[in-house]
Order: C-alpha cells, then sequence, then structure tokens
C-alpha cells in the first residue's frame, strides 16, 4: 500500500471513526436532555433525581469502556464513575463532603490518564503553555483565598478548610496536566471543570449571591466538560491505534 492509498484509506477510517462516536453520544444527549427537562428541584432530593443527574454522565463512562477496554478503570472512565457517584451523593446536602472525596479521587484518575503513553506524542515545550499553567495556579489560589474566609464561617471549618483546599489542587493539576497534552478537547474539558466547580463553589459557600441561573450554569458546563474529556481521550486512543497501523503499514 503506498503513501496516497493509505492517507486515503487514513481519511476514511476517520470518517467512520466520528460517525460511529456520535452515535455512540446519543444516549448522552438523550438522558441529559431528559435531566433538563425534569429539572427536578434541589429540595427534592431521592433516587429518580439521582439517576437522572448521574445518567449523562454513567453513559460516557460506558462508552469509553467500550472503546478504551477495562485499562480505562483507573483512567477517564473510572474517574466518570466516581464523578456519577459524586452526582449521586450531591442530591443530598449532608453528603456533600463524600460527592466532593468522589470528584477528587475522579480528578486523580483523570491526571493518571493524562500522564500515559496515548498523549506522550502530544507533549512540546512552549512559553505560552507556561503561561497558561500560570494562570490556572494564580487563578485556583486566588480563588481559594478568597473563599477562606467563608470557608472559615462554614458548620465546620476545620474540615472544609483543608478539604476544600485539596480538591482545588487536585483539579488545578488534572487541569495542568490535560493543557500539557496539548489535546485541545482535553485540555478545554479541564478548563470548563474548572469553571464549572467555581460557579458552585461561590454560591455553595454564599461567598457570591445565588445566580438566577447559577444552576443552569454549573451542569451545562460539567456536563460539557465530562463530555469534552471522554471524547478528548477516545480520540486520542483511537489516534494512537491509527499511528501504529500506519508505522506496520510503511514497514
Amino acid at each position: 500500500m503506498d503513501i496516497l492509498d493509505t492517507d486515503a484509506y487514513d481519511r476514511k477510517q476517520r470518517r467512520n471513526t466520528s460517525c460511529v462516536l456520535f452515535f455512540s453520544l446519543l444516549p448522552f444527549f438523550a438522558f441529559t436532555a431528559v435531566f433538563f427537562y425534569l429539572w427536578i428541584p434541589e429540595s427534592a432530593p431521592s433516587l429518580l433525581a439521582a439517576g437522572v443527574k448521574s445518567a449523562p454522565v454513567l453513559s460516557l463512562a460506558l462508552m469509553v469502556l467500550s472503546y478504551n477496554g477495562g485499562r480505562s478503570l483507573l483512567g477517564v472512565a473510572g474517574g466518570l464513575l466516581l464523578s456519577a457517584g459524586g452526582d449521586i451523593c450531591l442530591i443530598w446536602p449532608g453528603l456533600f463532603l463524600h460527592g466532593m472525596g468522589c470528584f477528587a479521587l475522579a480528578h486523580l484518575l483523570y491526571s493518571l490518564s493524562f500522564l500515559s503513553s496515548r498523549y506522550s506524542f502530544h507533549t512540546y515545550s512552549s512559553f505560552g503553555i507556561y503561561i497558561l499553567y500560570l494562570l490556572l495556579w494564580g487563578v485556583t489560589g486566588g480563588a481559594y483565598v478568597y473563599l477562606l474566609p467563608f470557608l472559615q464561617n462554614s458548620p465546620d471549618p476545620g474540615v472544609f478548610v483543608p478539604a476544600v483546599g485539596g480538591y482545588a489542587f487536585l483539579i488545578v493539576v488534572m487541569a495542568t496536566l490535560g493543557a500539557r497534552t496539548r489535546h485541545t478537547l482535553v485540555m478545554l474539558g479541564g478548563l470548563v471543570f474548572m469553571a464549572s466547580d467555581l460557579t458552585l463553589a461561590l454560591q455553595h459557600f454564599k461567598a457570591i449571591e445565588s445566580l438566577e441561573h447559577g444552576r443552569h450554569i454549573v451542569m451545562t458546563t460539567y456536563y460539557l466538560a465530562q463530555l469534552l474529556i471522554a471524547v478528548g481521550d477516545v480520540k486520542a486512543k483511537l489516534a494512537e491505534e491509527g499511528d501504529e497501523f500506519r508505522k506496520w503499514k510503511r514497514s
């Protein structure tokens, strides 16, 4: 197979892969539409609410597993499952810390995935990326300092002050490693996730007045972030397999 035939084959494979990937995401879009249509009030926690809220992310976890296999349970698929657990916990106000713990572990698994070999060929150094790193850490540190007085006035400051600090550290590490991959979808997913969590934290700890559409902002950005990370991870895996196939064909 010569170079032109290989390139034509690659283009055909990419088109086919994009179509299959789109159809595999239909459950996510359907479950997300159901969530926003039902829009179960936060004042009415229930198993139904937990199921409706977690279903979109669970569907993404199954999609990643179908493409990347069981090993992804220690990566993005596992992070998505933990995120779904966090979604369920946050339905009940008394389980807020448990939910935050689930999401913290999810960010840890995302970070491990972004360090894997499938992303290594995207990494290189540039002045712009270091500026982005500084912005990420600066914004995170500034947000934590701003939240600190409100955390100290929370019902249990001895728990919330270090817990939120640890969570902030893990999410900024995840976003930094996501940016390091230079994979556009993964990079955007990390950034949007940070924006979603910052909006949630500012409202939850009463650092700002509740926004009129605050919950819509949080959930829209949250689902978008998970979608970007999941699709980005699948595309990285497919790109790795395609690269190995092209090397094999040209050898």
